[in-house]
């Protein structure tokens, strides 16, 4: 279990900045699995809750089945929702 103040996964893993998580990426009208890294934790308030968000940077690893490919990598605000630890500290920032 995290401990308080710590943003986690669905699955209640700690996610700090430099760790390599898999999220679900809108595209169009669709959903694709993504492979991203974090660059940065914000929590925002919204009505009366604190939500986390993370700015993630995609690596490219991803699931096309269909659709279209990513057009470039630039690095997006996510909510925490669909996000899953996949191996921490890959950039050794922690």
């Amino acid at each position: 279990m995290a401990k308080r103040g710590t943003v986690t996964d669905y699955a209640g893993e700690a996610l700090f900045v430099g760790d390599l998580i898999n999220y679900a990426a809108r595209v169009g009208n669709g959903v694709r699995n993504a492979d991203a890294i974090i660059r940065a934790v914000e929590i925002r308030y919204a009505y009366g809750k604190r939500i986390p968000f993370l700015k993630v940077q995609p690596t490219g690893v991803e699931s096309r089945s269909g659709l279209e490919e990513r057009k470039s990598l630039r690095a997006e605000w996510i909510g925490t929702d669909h996000v899953r630890l996949l191996r921490s500290g890959v950039t050794g920032t922690n």
